[in-house]
Order: structure tokens, then C-alpha cells, then sequence
């Protein structure tokens, strides 16, 4: 039988953890775009002054999905209020990073995670929420989707090089 999965909130004690579990996203992003994103290392300590902040700051919240002790995923998640003189002012939860070790994928830990986010930035007072995705990532797209989620705008881009400043001068 397996064990059930818990979940709670982290805390900065839990650095090393979330430094780990961050190595997923390394893997993934990499692998699709290694011109943006540096290789997975066993050397996830190194990560600590990345993650660190967002267990810290006031506005953010990190969860972990926990099997037997074991963390098996995470969620972070930062609410804001964008100011903008176009724009109704509203606060908005930030969905910055998820996470779940690939051995665990596809048993709704990721899932959980996103509606324990969700529920975060109602409770702080939060009446919309966002996160971005790159296009390669089609199984966490599938997942936004499934709940809900819709896309609003793309972003886009293209490296410079010294090419395109010689031609424009």
C-alpha cells in the first residue's frame, strides 16, 4: 500500500530540500533549452542564494509534497499588485515554479500543489493568479489547462548578437 502524500509548508530550514527538488526544473529546462538554462549538478547546494529569497520574503509561500519523509515535489508562489495607469488594480498570485520529481509524476502531487497555491493567494486576498510557461513544457501545459488556465498573451524573443547592432547603425 502506499503511504499518502502530505503536504505543508516550507519554511528556510528546508533550503537544501528545495534546492534539490529545484534540479528537476534544471533537467527539464535544460534539455530544451540549454542556450537559456545550465545543466542539472549534484551540486544543488550552490542554488541556495536562488531559492533562499523566495522562502524568506513576506509576500511568498513554498509547498512541499512529502512521501514516507521524502520530498517528492514543490510549488512557490508570490502574490503582487502590478501597477499599471491602463491596468485595474488588482492583487495577483504569482505561480513561480513547480516541481515533481519525475519518478512521481502523473499521481496528482502536482496538481495538489497548484491548488494549494491557488488557496494560499486567495487566503491573501489575491483575485487573480498567473504563471508563465515555456511552449516545449506540454505535460505542465496540459495541467494548467486542465485547471482552468488559459492563455493570455506569449511572450517572445530572439538573441542579439553584434550582426543585428552593425546592421541597424
Amino acid at each position: 500500500m502506499t503511504e499518502p502524500i502530505t503536504y505543508r509548508r516550507a519554511t528556510a530550514a528546508d533550503i537544501l530540500i528545495v534546492c534539490e527538488l529545484g534540479q528537476v526544473l534544471n533537467r527539464v529546462h535544460h534539455h530544451a533549452r540549454p542556450d537559456f538554462y545550465i545543466e542539472a549538478t549534484s551540486n544543488f547546494a550552490g542554488d541556495e542564494a536562488h531559492w533562499l529569497p523566495v522562502l524568506q520574503a513576506s509576500n511568498r509561500a513554498t509547498f512541499l509534497a512529502e512521501e514516507r519523509g521524502t520530498a517528492v515535489g514543490f510549488i512557490t508562489a508570490q502574490v503582487m499588485q502590478p501597477r499599471s495607469p491602463r491596468a485595474r488594480s488588482l492583487i495577483c498570485c504569482r505561480i513561480n515554479s513547480v516541481a515533481v520529481r519525475e519518478e512521481e509524476q502523473g499521481r496528482g502531487i502536482g496538481r495538489m500543489l497548484m491548488r494549494l497555491a491557488e488557496s494560499w493567494g486567495i487566503e491573501q486576498g489575491a483575485t487573480d493568479i498567473r504563471l508563465a510557461v515555456w511552449t516545449f513544457n506540454e505535460s505542465a501545459t496540459r495541467l494548467y489547462e486542465e485547471l482552468g488556465y488559459e492563455v493570455r498573451a506569449f511572450e517572445m524573443g530572439k538573441p542579439l548578437s553584434a550582426e543585428v547592432k552593425s546592421t541597424s547603425q
